[in-house]
């Protein structure tokens, strides 16, 4: 029998500590973007895009967890909030699953790095969940804790349902979307070379969402093998 009571547990500091690793930078999976799951078109793209979204789901819960309703409980015995841990995103606390752990830390990493920290302060974040928030047989990201909310309160999501698009952002003219959101163009750059979307790419332009798309087997480079040879 699965266990969909949350479990979180605390991560030790050195477990994900990539200060000397080597971050490499990977794009989100296109089977795993929204937006490639509504194709509109012929009777052959609207099924391809089924067909991805149903590939999403094997791959979600294969390597997060089974979220019930969603997927095959065959496919995973545990659930994702079995595997959620408590971390911190530029000092602020945050619960994600502990697989995408090392991928956030690579962006805080690399923000740093670049003095894009400067342009931006996190006041508050969001992660995993433990209901579905999304309709339509879509399942939230938010639910595997690969997602997570930056400042809702800044960040707006002008396709949302509800009083998200009566943010003053939504009604304001723009060119772009990032004309929308108080985060920096550098900072949706940095997420996204380490594997995570950006939902303000999406029609719902929810710009305080980002996701792990990427591999989490392909975060960290490996460490080279090192030979000495012999005298």
């Amino acid at each position: 029998m699965q266990h969909h009571t949350p479990v979180r547990v605390d991560t030790p500091e050195d477990a994900t500590d990539v200060t000397n690793a080597t971050c490499k930078k990977q794009p989100p999976q296109p089977f795993l973007i929204r937006i490639n799951w509504f194709k509109r078109g012929s009777v052959d793209e609207i099924k391809e895009g089924r067909e991805l979204f149903q590939k999403s789901l094997k791959y979600r819960t294969e390597q997060y967890g089974y979220y019930r309703g969603f997927g095959k409980a065959e496919w995973n015995s545990t659930s994702p909030g079995q595997h959620a841990v408590k971390t911190t995103f530029f000092d602020r606390p945050l619960v994600v699953h502990k697989k995408i752990v090392p991928a956030l830390k690579c962006v805080e990493k690399t923000l740093r790095e670049k003095g894009f920290d400067k342009l931006y302060r996190v006041g508050g974040v969001g992660g995993i969940r433990y209901h579905n928030t999304y309709h339509g047989g879509e399942v939230s990201n938010h639910v595997y804790g690969i997602a997570m909310d930056i400042d809702s309160d800044r960040n707006t999501c002008c396709g949302c349902v509800g009083d998200w698009n009566k943010h003053p952002l939504c009604r304001k003219k723009a060119k772009t979307v990032y004309d929308r959101t108080a985060l920096p163009r550098e900072w949706v750059e940095t997420f996204e070379e380490h594997g995570f979307y950006w939902l303000g790419h999406d029609p719902m332009q929810d710009t305080m969402h980002f996701e792990f798309l990427g591999d989490p087997d392909k975060v960290i480079a490996p460490k080279a093998n090192v030979s000495v040879a012999g005298p």
